[in-house]
């Protein structure tokens, strides 16, 4: 005689909703399977997105008063690094703008700039403290303008210097903006220039606000 095996399904009894039963078939988890209750292991993950720091301060800290005017003509540009970058296919340079949200001068859509640099060559990762307004201090082929016209722009990075005994600080945002692409501009080129250039060329944006009133 021919022996046959059966095979018996566990039944679980689930109360749902209106007093009803659901009826669940529990089955021997396959080799490897997740428990219950837990995702499923997966190989990597999704690329970390670029961040940029400063080890003078932290996201949303107090910008330190020897980034500001409050250290009159010792003022300095902080050191600022980032991580995260995107792969070397994709990325040809960086660039930072550093603005104060708060004024609008002439009622405009441009608040104030304080420094810019463009051209920074993948794969840095830093900018020092205390860059002079000499581009010799800057890396290879990078240019920095710190203005628009008629906002006194000058090479060099300008120390913020709200006005005193303002009762909202204001919010100093460090913009870092990788792209794939060489802007080819001057060092006279204004902020509207870059902007114009990077359209269509960001990979990566990453942001360090600072807040900072006199």
């Amino acid at each position: 005689m021919r022996k046959v095996k059966y095979l018996v399904a566990t039944l679980i009894f689930l109360p749902v909703a209106g007093n009803g039963i659901l009826f669940a078939q529990q089955n021997p988890a396959a080799p490897g399977a997740a428990p219950a209750g837990q995702a499923a292991p997966r190989g990597g993950g999704p690329p970390q997105p670029l961040k940029l720091v400063s080890p003078a301060f932290a996201d949303g800290a107090t910008l330190p008063a020897k980034y500001t005017c409050s250290s009159g003509q010792d003022a300095m540009s902080p050191p600022l690094r980032w991580m995260n970058s995107p792969s070397s296919r994709d990325m040809v340079t960086f660039a930072l703008i550093v603005h104060d949200l708060e004024p609008r001068p002439r009622k405009g859509v441009d608040d104030i700039l304080h420094w810019m640099v463009w051209n920074i060559p993948a794969p840095g990762s830093e900018l020092p403290e205390g860059i002079s307004s000499a581009a010799s201090d800057l890396p290879d082929g990078s240019h920095q303008t710190n203005g628009n016209p008629g906002q006194g722009g000058i090479a060099g990075y300008r120390p913020p210097c709200p006005p005193q005994n303002v009762a909202v600080p204001h919010h100093y945002v460090f913009e870092l903006f990788a792209l794939d692409t060489n802007i080819d501009l001057p060092p006279t080129a204004t902020r509207g220039d870059v902007l114009k250039n990077m359209d269509g060329h960001i990979v990566a944006h990453a942001v360090l606000v600072a807040p900072f009133s006199r």
